[in-house]
């Protein structure tokens, strides 16, 4: 049976209001440990994190806040997770501070795990995604939100994460070798108080951009303005249960007219394409499909 440690990294979790422990709880489950890389923060996200599981290992870290481009300190937070993990661990599940997986998925991990663990040409498996918009009712349904994402590889030290944290890649810079799996990865990251989403959106755009870019691009107003938005669908489906008591304490409304889609001809004729066909033009594929 092989061996699955979880990783993952955070920084000021309180203070921009990141369901973490919500995430974490997600994967424990499948994990004998989960390594989480904690930035030196403004709130108590240490102990909070160290809190609620002996199962969890905190690998203490410092953010390279010079790092300004393209969120590479995002990927190098997540690189200090994945390389404190032992050798003796064969597997190993990657969770970001805002993803959680419903327990629905659970078996069908493990038993994927399980089933290609002697596969030599594996490196991975790839996931579904679901992008939640506003509050815990709508999901992102246009195509600038990415559809599927690897979060399950091998202790394999050779492998890196990519760019902004985006999946991973090999050390010669290819793209890991994987396989789908009919499980889903649930992502909170624009669902929480507009005032709490303004300031991390304000915090995380210094992560991707220039003190000159923050100046004019900052958001000023009180509230983060969730109508923004081009096309959103009803979630009829069931939220993880780590995520229900979170869903129960929401204190802010939001609503959208699913009828509205302010999208572009180009957008509107690729969507079609994709309702009918299941492709996606020019999406963005950071792994190798194996068949």
């Amino acid at each position: 049976m092989a061996r699955i440690c979880g990783f993952t990294f955070i920084r000021n979790a309180l203070k921009y209001d990141f369901p973490v422990k919500e995430a974490i709880q997600s994967i424990l489950p499948l994990c004998e440990k989960v390594y989480v890389a904690v930035g030196a923060s403004e709130d108590d996200t240490r102990s909070y994190i160290s809190g609620f599981s002996d199962k969890i290992v905190i690998v203490d870290t410092q953010w390279n806040d010079e790092l300004r481009a393209g969120g590479a300190v995002l990927a190098e937070e997540t690189n200090k997770a994945f390389h404190a993990i032992p050798d003796y661990f064969e597997w190993c599940i990657y969770i970001q501070g805002d993803e959680v997986i419903h327990e629905k998925y659970l078996s069908e991990i493990k038993s994927k795990i399980e089933l290609h663990h002697s596969d030599d040409r594996l490196d991975g498996l790839l996931l579904n995604y679901l992008h939640f918009y506003g509050n815990y009712q709508y999901v992102a349904d246009s195509s600038r939100w990415y559809r599927k994402e690897v979060r399950i590889i091998r202790n394999d030290k050779n492998f890196y994460s990519y760019r902004d944290a985006q999946g991973f890649r090999k050390n010669n810079d290819e793209k890991l070798r994987v396989r789908q799996i009919n499980a889903c990865v649930y992502h909170y990251g624009y669902v929480k108080h507009p005032a709490r989403m303004k300031e991390k959106v304000n915090n995380s755009n210094r992560y991707w951009h220039s003190d000159e870019w923050l100046v004019k691009n900052a958001i000023v107003q009180d509230l983060f303005d969730y109508g923004k938005i081009d096309s959103l669908t009803l979630f009829k489906e069931s939220h993880p249960a780590v995520m229900l008591p979170r869903i129960a304490k929401q204190d802010w409304n939001f609503t959208f007219d699913i009828h509205i889609k302010n999208r572009r001809l180009k957008e509107r004729l690729k969507y079609a394409i994709e309702r009918l066909t299941g492709w996606r033009i020019g999406e963005y594929k950071n792994y190798t499909l194996l068949r």
